[in-house]
């Protein structure tokens, strides 16, 4: 290769035509057809000839002629039929050299220029021929067909980009003048493609099944992948301004599938028939209660006492939930699915179909159920005498509300007898050094209009405290029905406390929250052992069958003792256990963080509100501190010169608050 030669090179995917200027080594000093001076390895020639150009042209005639030379190149490459030649050569395994295949193409007539256009044809075209500066290997049709689907997905893809850029950006400008959610199905097929796969990258990132395309359309239109996102989203009709996020994520099923309601259907239509009645005890004549909030439709316990000489005798009946659901029919697989209702301040979603969860199996005033009852002859002093687990028919006198309960404390004698009991046997599990937890329960909900409604929760109030203690008396004695009949059921353990902060009832606000995280996960296993949080001996969780798979369980294996129907074996308790822990996680993850949305969004509107706070314990750049009217965590920035303790109370201001980026941010008045 020497001075004033003439070479093609590939520069961004075009072939550039250049002249020779100096040769230096293994490199070379070009004068380029764009009138740019290039300096390049000799490997990155695409083609070079014994044609030249007289070094004593000037600049400007020089890149004229190069220009002439390279469009008569690309004239030449118009002649080239490529895949008539695959369709000669593409059972040919062997390279073909550039000598050879010029001969081919323009047959008699081979020069460097022709050479030059056979290259410049296949680095065009390379469907039919793999390409290797000068030498070429044709394709097997396999190869040609797979090659011919990847451009027709990257057109594709092409225009999904383009057209989803466009469509955001222009959606965005029209959201400045008058913001009105677009229909769905008002949208081309094209544009709902385009919709679907930005809700799938907004939802999953780099997880989603189009993500390329997603953030190819995000970046031509100029958008963050977040915020303009999901604002834009907002906007298409494809989420609410509130979208439950993680509901989607998580792919939880709202709806019921149609098996599942139809086989819902049939247990309501048919009659009350009982293969068991013989066994049951009737007890629709006793004054049977239930106390619930005002906005419970699924009830699923209900008490009763009476005065047994100077004992009383307390009843907590459990609607017989698995009386109707029978192993493994269809409501009974969606419910292990489910594993759990799952409470949200915005909506619920029940594990059973609502005909059946606020209708036929609910305890609803004045309507004969099927129960499961646990007789507990209690002392005055709140020792346990006896205990006895039975079936039983019962039918509620009084549905009340906690209110009521809490305004009727003093003024009835059953009531207030229930709440004597109820308070002297928590005391004696404090004696069995129970871990009492006593902190405030902020209930957040949505009213009819949508506002955000806050609600401080006495969880120590009397009706609270009959409830909480009832159904942990009630879960401890069938924990002992079965452990004392060697049955296998859906056991709760828990460890002893990390550390023990105070007995009893005797810690503040700050102790029992800083309580609350020296405590030991629960345990789940098919073998009674003792729960040191509640201060039993064993524990199962049996008295909400309606809104528990685990209760449900092990009502199944109440009632096999009960000679009612087969029980489950150990192996396939731990199977049940198994399957079903995900879910619980899942569950208890979409109620925290829903809880959590939502008063971020109330937090929105207090911006500049003051509030009370205790300090926890500092952090390398913060404090963490406790919003004690809300009662939730946040951080407090570290400042030059604050010197903070834990259980310091402390005044605070909102200062930002972002419900759908999971953000708050306070300071120190």
């Amino acid at each position: 290769m020497e001075t004033g030669n003439i070479v093609e090179y590939i520069d961004r995917q075009k072939i550039i035509c250049a002249v020779v200027q100096q040769v230096k080594q293994k490199r070379l000093r070009l004068l380029a057809e764009t009138n740019r001076e290039v300096n390049l390895a000799i490997s990155r020639v695409s083609h070079h000839s014994n044609r030249s150009l007289d070094p004593a042209l000037g600049r400007d005639d020089t890149i004229a002629a190069l220009k002439k030379i390279g469009a008569e190149r690309q004239r030449l490459t118009e002649q080239i039929n490529i895949r008539k030649l695959w369709e000669v050569l593409n059972t040919e395994e062997e390279w073909i050299d550039l000598p050879t295949m010029t001969g081919l193409c323009f047959p008699g007539k081979p020069d460097s220029d022709r050479e030059a256009a056979v290259v410049r044809a296949f680095f065009e075209d390379r469907l039919y021929f793999k390409f290797n500066h000068d030498r070429f290997f044709p394709h097997s049709a396999t190869q040609v067909e797979q090659i011919l689907n990847r451009r027709k997905e990257e057109a594709r893809r092409q225009k999904l980009i383009e057209t989803g850029a466009a469509r955001i950006k222009g959606l965005l400008k029209n959201q400045e003048t008058r913001p009105i959610p677009i229909q769905m199905d008002t949208l081309s097929d094209l544009e709902q493609t385009v919709m679907v796969i930005l809700k799938d990258y907004y939802l999953f990132g780099k997880e989603s099944r189009e993500t390329d395309i997603a953030r190819g359309i995000l970046k031509t239109a100029g958008l963050d992948q977040n915020d303009d996102l999901f604002n834009a989203l907002v906007h298409l009709g494809v989420f609410s301004k509130d979208e439950n996020i993680e509901l989607l994520r998580e792919n939880i099923s709202i709806e019921f599938p149609p098996d599942v309601k139809a086989h819902a259907d049939a247990l309501v239509k048919e009659k009350f028939a009982d293969p068991d009645a013989d066994r049951r005890v009737n007890l629709t004549q006793l004054d049977v209660m239930t106390i619930d909030g005002p906005a419970t439709l699924d009830l699923d316990d209900a008490i009763s006492i009476e005065k047994r000489g100077p004992n009383f005798r307390i009843g907590i009946h459990i609607t017989d939930v698995a009386h109707y659901i029978k192993k493994r029919d269809p409501t009974d697989i969606d419910a292990m699915n489910r594993a759990s209702s799952i409470y949200l301040p915005d909506r619920k979603i029940p594990m059973l179909c609502p005909s059946l969860s606020e209708g036929l199996f609910s305890l609803t005033a004045g309507e004969v159920r099927p129960a499961i009852t646990t007789w507990v002859l209690m002392s005055p002093w709140g020792v346990i005498l006896e205990s006895e687990v039975v079936p039983s028919l019962i039918r509620v006198k009084s549905q009340l509300f906690y209110r009521d309960v809490n305004r009727s404390i003093d003024s009835s004698a059953s009531l207030r007898s229930l709440y004597d009991l109820a308070g002297k046997y928590r005391s004696l599990r404090f004696d069995a050094n129970a871990t009492q937890i006593s902190l405030p329960e902020i209930h957040l909900w949505l009213d009819q209009a949508g506002t955000i409604q806050l609600n401080r929760v006495d969880r120590e109030s009397p009706a609270r405290l009959i409830v909480s203690e009832m159904m942990i008396l009630a879960n401890a004695m069938m924990a002992r029905f079965l452990s004392d009949h060697k049955m296998p059921a859906i056991f709760r353990s828990q460890a002893d406390p990390k550390k023990r902060l105070y007995k009893g009832m005797e810690g503040t606000l700050f102790q029992n929250w800083m309580q609350r995280r020296q405590l030991n996960r629960f345990q789940l296993g098919c073998l009674p052992e003792k729960h040191a949080g509640l201060g039993v001996d064993a524990y199962v969780t049996a008295t909400s069958p309606i809104r528990k798979y685990t209760d449900l369980i092990t009502q199944r294996q109440i009632r096999a003792v009960l000679g009612m129907e087969t029980p489950y074996t150990a192996e396939e308790i731990d199977r049940i256990i198994a399957s079903i822990r995900q879910p619980m996680t899942l569950v208890a993850r979409t109620q925290q963080k829903r809880y959590r949305y939502w008063l971020l969004k109330h937090f929105e509107k207090q911006v500049g509100q003051k509030t009370t706070a205790y300090v926890l314990f500092k952090r390398r750049h913060n404090y963490q501190i406790l919003l004690s009217e809300y009662m939730v965590e946040c951080a407090l920035p570290l400042s030059e010169g604050l010197m903070l303790s834990p259980e310091d109370m402390i005044e605070v201001t909102i200062q930002h608050a972002n419900a759908r980026n999971d953000k708050l941010s306070v300071s120190l008045c």
